[in-house]
């Protein structure tokens, strides 16, 4: 099973050229596919409709978006009639096997004043793959604050752990004449984190080093995928308008459990289709 997390920048490639054709390529061989930064309605690519693009792009899979942040897009009365216009900014799971559920969870935030600051959210889908059920995570943090991220970190850890007990989106579904879905306790974490290796916000995430045994797999934290099978310090982003400025943000986390079905994870740094470069991990 291959899974890809690729944070696609509206659409817009390192070469200011937007092609979501070649998007779509990059990942075409994925089984589950995390894409953040997905948009609708934004000035920054014409207004384009990226979740409509990826389906007609990627018809074998199944989809979910869910907007982060949505705001007014230029609604307008036209002949009587009120027409609503959006622009969204979210994050968009596409797999090869019906996603059974799925939930937006919105992470901590503070307002900010010299910067663009966007909702950033978790969307949680419920998967059945080949490997058993499975709660893929398609993760965006915070880009511009360090405190931020680390709250978000701290809340996304808290409603992983805590699924077992809180449920996904539905439970008792048998009033309503439906099937229990499953409840996985293994889970996938894919997705732009924008944090460095080095950085408090990993050690929060993975667990602390220990000084003489470095890293050990445990039950409460996430594994770092790279660290089973593939490259830790590879560059994941290069700023384009400063491409001095680059470093590993985009990471493929999973649980405990799931660490030993790592076979292989790397990084595609062939592609051009953002400033991100799209991270894969597979699993068996």
């Amino acid at each position: 099973m291959k899974l890809v997390s690729y944070n696609i920048q509206y659409g817009m490639g390192r070469d200011g050229v937007f092609d979501p054709d070649r998007i779509a390529a990059s990942v075409a061989d994925a089984d589950i596919i995390a894409l953040q930064e997905v948009s609708r309605g934004l000035a920054q690519n014409g207004g384009a409709d990226l979740v409509a693009l990826m389906k007609d792009r990627l018809p074998g899979h199944f989809a979910a978006f869910a907007a982060a942040m949505e705001i007014d897009g230029g609604s307008s009365i036209v002949d009587g009639r009120a027409v609503t216009r959006r622009r969204q900014f979210g994050n968009m799971v596409l797999s090869r096997w019906p996603i059974l559920a799925t939930r937006n969870l919105l992470l901590p935030r503070s307002r900010s004043f010299d910067r663009a600051n966007f909702q950033r959210a978790a969307l949680e889908a419920l998967i059945v793959t080949p490997l058993g059920p499975l709660r893929i995570y398609d993760v965006h943090l915070d880009h511009i604050n360090h405190e931020e991220r680390m709250l978000q970190i701290a809340d996304l850890k808290k409603r992983i752990f805590a699924y077992p007990m809180e449920g996904g989106a539905i439970t008792g579904a048998a009033e309503y004449g439906e099937e229990e879905l499953p409840h996985p306790e293994d889970f996938v974490l894919l997705g732009d984190f924008n944090m460095t290796p080095d950085s408090p916000e990993y050690g929060l995430m993975a667990g602390e080093a220990d000084y003489a045994e470095g890293r050990r797999i445990v039950a409460h934290h996430p594994v770092d995928a790279s660290r089973i099978e593939g490259p830790n310090g590879e560059v994941s982003w290069i700023d384009t308008q400063r491409p001095e400025r680059r470093g590993r943000l985009d990471y493929c986390f999973v649980s405990a459990d799931l660490a030993h079905r790592i076979s292989r994870s790397w990084i595609d740094a062939e592609a051009q289709g953002s400033d991100h470069f799209p991270v894969w991990v597979e699993m068996g």
